[in-house]
């Protein structure tokens, strides 16, 4: 019953979906009849031609942005990590620098960064002729390099929460458990902690490597000619505006739902499925292969 309840609220609501948009024609007469406003519409107003010309230049720049992405995001990975352990071990001065920079980042709008990044790698490069006597110049770095320097900081900054987050949810008891097997601390975090917190973070940093890849679409700003730098050019040279940005969601779109897809696979790879009467032996770990043996044998203890 509960079903059959859900798909008549289902069809009801597809329903007013469908006549609300009828209702100012029915009720407001104007030059036009529903069948005949639509047609001048998509005749006179919408253009297919520039809406259909506009995917093959937006889709080339994919690359681009999916490029930014993806090395921005293994550096966030790699600098959340470091800033995660900095703050879990309490390590004195660090702690502090890190909590200063994670403030900063997360009170700041994210194309203030890449502004920051912009001009502020050329004032670096400056400052280093200046005191060393070389001839750097901006013109040597991709202009790709500002943006990624931008996101990876962002990234950094926000992952280590989570990375965080997902470390300090791992069961104290699987770590106590795995040092009585005499595991190093390398080997505890290498084999124990860190697949149990991939589990647990497996969904936010999902969320933050899409929400990464919508952001390169600010990336124009540095001179970066991605897929919104493409819409951007299109619309300005064609004056269709609405196609080219169109064009560009439906392009982004199915990127994000690749994305999403991917995103599930992993983190049920990485789940661990138990029977619910054994969830509260989840603090132990097996022995019955041991851990140190490299013979692929396995034995039944130590």
């Amino acid at each position: 019953m509960k079903k059959n309840k859900k798909v008549l609220i289902g069809l009801i609501v597809l329903v007013a979906l469908i006549v609300l948009p009828m209702i100012p024609f029915l009720v407001i007469k104007g030059q036009y009849n529903f069948h005949d406003f639509w047609s001048m519409f998509f005749t006179k107003i919408f253009s297919w031609t520039a809406f259909l010309s506009s995917f093959l230049p937006i889709i080339k720049q994919a690359p681009e942005s999916l490029f930014i992405t993806a090395i921005a995001m293994v550096f966030g990975l790699i600098l959340g990590l470091l800033l995660a352990l900095v703050r879990l071990n309490k390590i004195p001065i660090l702690n502090q620098i890190r909590a200063v920079f994670v403030s900063f980042i997360r009170g700041t709008p994210i194309i203030v960064q890449l502004f920051l990044s912009y001009t502020g790698i050329p004032l670096i490069l400056k400052a280093i002729n200046m005191n060393y006597g070389t001839n750097l110049t901006v013109n040597i770095l991709p202009a790709s390099l500002f943006v990624i320097v931008a996101f990876a900081l962002n990234e950094g900054a926000y992952n280590s929460e989570t990375i965080r987050a997902a470390i300090q949810s791992v069961d104290k008891g699987q770590i106590e458990a795995a040092r009585s097997l005499g595991m190093t601390n390398f080997q505890v975090f290498w084999r124990v902690t860190l697949p149990e917190a991939a589990t647990v973070a497996t969904a936010p940093l999902g969320n933050a490597l899409i929400g990464l890849l919508k952001s390169t679409s600010l990336a124009f700003t540095a001179g970066v000619v991605e897929m919104t730098a493409q819409a951007q050019i299109i619309g300005g040279s064609t004056f269709r505006q609405f196609e080219a940005y169109l064009t560009l969601a439906l392009v982004y779109w199915p990127i994000c739902i690749v994305f999403e897809i991917l995103i599930r696979l992993i983190e049920r790879k990485l789940s661990i499925k138990m029977p619910l009467d054994n969830r509260k032996l989840r603090t132990q770990i097996s022995i019955s292969r041991n851990p140190f043996d490299m013979t692929g044998e396995g034995g039944a203890g130590l």
